[in-house]
Order: structure tokens, then C-alpha cells, then sequence
């Protein structure tokens, strides 16, 4: 079977990479951003796969430094024309990875696929966009489409805010965050992979939006926990008042230092994400349970 995948070169894509090659009947297509950019090249490609894994995209950018055309260009643009040369290929199966974010940023309830998308920043924006291309355009007999939205996802090369909380607890720092009472979904990419492996191996999976989270949401307190677990380390919580917390955030704004309002709302907010609707289509369990999953990219941390 071969499987086009844009975004190799990223965390997800090397992953996803490596679990596909356990399956001898897979044969990987990868393209570069200058292929994905060129019609003729891109439908070159396009021609030789029968599924295709969009991956490839303009993250969130923590640092602000972007600017808003990156966003639709790469995340909507590239998206559309990819899509496009699908629908005039032999290719079957489209899986293009989104975000939960393009529904929302904030959130007070379980997040299912019915919430009204509202979201509030270009990454989101983009991404949202680009889905709603791909509902819009008539799907030819034989095909399918597949959107997922992820929510935080790890693993090992993971970089993201679960490595910088492992990188504290490695440090032997009482973890300062202790007053925040917070839960949040999280992705293992393993459990990504797995899903993504299904939606192009099997053909009973009707085409739509599905959610893609873990079992079970934790709280920070708790991924710190299984952090420290790892790392054979006693816990030390220090439960300092949000107010003086939030203060030295505004600081880090200033500073540039590791704790920023834009972090600590991350690492404190409140984002649980249902899985329910791909987990009924799949009929399996997921490999990994929400624990299992922060213990083994805590072991490939510590392994690096």
C-alpha cells in the first residue's frame, strides 16, 4: 500500500513513519514543502498513492513572532491544493490532521464534534478553513476523507510544554503549580498513529470529523506525577496562590522566561476532549491508556 505523507520532518511525521514501517505492506511517499508548493510535481506525486496523510502545517506559534498570512497560506492553501489533486487522483483514502483548536481555544465542557467551531486565533482560523474545504467539495464515488483534531499531543522528539515540565521535574524542583485543580486530554502519538493506521487500512470507517484524545483526562499535578514517576523522583508540590503565579507569568512575558501567561494557561486550563465517536467507529481499544502513554514519552526523554 502506498501512503503519501507531507510533514515527515516534524515530530508526529517521524513518528508516524516509523510505526507504518512495522507494516511491511506499507510504502512511505514523503514530499517536501517545495513539492507541495509546485501543481505539476504534487500531482506527480499524487498519482503513485492510494491513501494520503496530510500532516504537514503552521503550528501555533508560542512566541508571536509570525504573521497572519504564514498561517492561511500553509495551513489553508497547501491544504486545498492537496486536496484538489486528490479528488483528480486514483488515491482513495485523505487524512488531514487538524487541530481541536479550530473549534476552540477555551473550553467548560466535554469537547464532541457537534460544538459550534469558534475559534479565536489564525493557527485555529486556518485550520478550520481547510476543513471546511474538504466537506464542501462533492467526494467521488470510491473515496473517503478523514479529519482528525488532536489535542496536545507527545511522544518521543516530542519539544512541547510536557517537555518542559519534564525538564523541571528533572531538576529536582518542587513542582510550583500545585493550586491549580485543572483537567486536561492528551494525545499519545502512538495512539494517533494507531487510529491513523486504521482509518487507511480498513474500509467501514464512513468519512467526517473525529476527535483524537486519549481515554482519560488528567490534571498537571498528575502528569508531574507520572513525570516524576519516571524519573524514580519524589514529588514536591508547592501550592503557591494563583495570584503570585500569575504575577510572575507577566513577568516571564516581559522576560522571556519559561513561564509566560500563554503557558501557564496551557499548562493550568481546562481542556477535556471526547473520543467516543472515532473509538465507536474503530469498535477497539486504543494501545495506550492516558498514563501508559505520559510514562513511555517520560522514558524517551529520559533515554535522550
Amino acid at each position: 500500500m502506498n501512503v503519501l505523507l507531507t510533514g515527515s520532518s516534524g515530530f508526529v511525521g517521524k513518528v508516524l513513519i516509523t510505526y507504518l514501517n512495522k507494516y511491511s505492506e506499507f510504502t512511505s511517499i514523503l514530499i517536501s514543502r517545495e513539492i507541495l508548493n509546485s501543481v505539476v510535481l504534487l500531482n506527480s506525486e499524487v498519482s503513485k498513492a492510494e491513501n494520503i496523510i496530510h500532516l504537514a502545517g503552521k503550528a501555533h506559534d508560542l512566541k508571536n513572532v509570525s504573521q497572519p498570512e504564514e498561517y492561511y497560506q500553509i495551513n489553508f492553501e497547501l491544504t486545498k491544493q492537496l486536496y484538489n489533486a486528490f479528488l483528480e487522483s486514483k488515491a482513495k483514502k485523505f487524512v488531514f490532521i487538524s487541530t481541536v483548536k479550530a473549534v476552540t481555544d477555551t473550553l467548560n465542557e466535554s469537547l464532541t464534534e457537534d460544538h459550534q467551531p469558534d475559534p479565536q486565533t489564525h493557527y485555529g482560523k486556518s485550520k478550520l478553513m481547510a476543513e471546511e474545504y474538504i466537506r464542501n467539495q462533492s467526494l467521488p464515488s470510491g473515496k473517503s476523507y478523514y479529519i482528525l483534531r488532536p489535542c496536545m499531543i507527545h511522544g518521543p522528539g516530542n519539544k512541547g510544554n510536557l517537555n518542559l515540565l519534564y525538564n523541571f521535574v528533572s531538576k529536582g524542583f518542587p513542582y510550583p503549580l500545585a493550586s491549580f485543580q485543572n483537567k486536561r486530554s492528551f494525545l499519545s502519538a502512538e495512539n494517533l498513529c494507531f487510529i491513523i493506521k486504521e482509518l487507511i487500512e480498513r474500509d467501514d470507517i464512513p468519512s467526517g470529523i473525529y476527535n483524537a484524545a486519549d481515554d482519560e483526562a488528567l490534571s498537571t499535578s498528575e502528569v508531574v506525577s507520572l513525570l516524576s514517576k519516571a524519573l524514580n523522583k519524589s514529588l514536591r508540590l508547592l501550592y503557591i496562590p494563583k495570584m503570585i503565579i500569575s504575577f510572575i507569568a507577566k513577568i516571564g512575558d516581559i522576560l522571556r522566561l519559561p513561564i509566560t501567561t500563554e503557558r501557564l494557561e496551557k499548562l493550568t486550563e481546562n481542556y477535556v476532549v471526547s473520543n467516543q465517536k472515532i473509538k465507536q467507529v474503530l469498535k477497539k481499544e486504543l494501545p495506550l491508556t492516558a498514563h501508559e502513554g505520559i510514562l513511555k514519552t517520560a522514558r524517551a526523554f529520559k533515554d535522550v
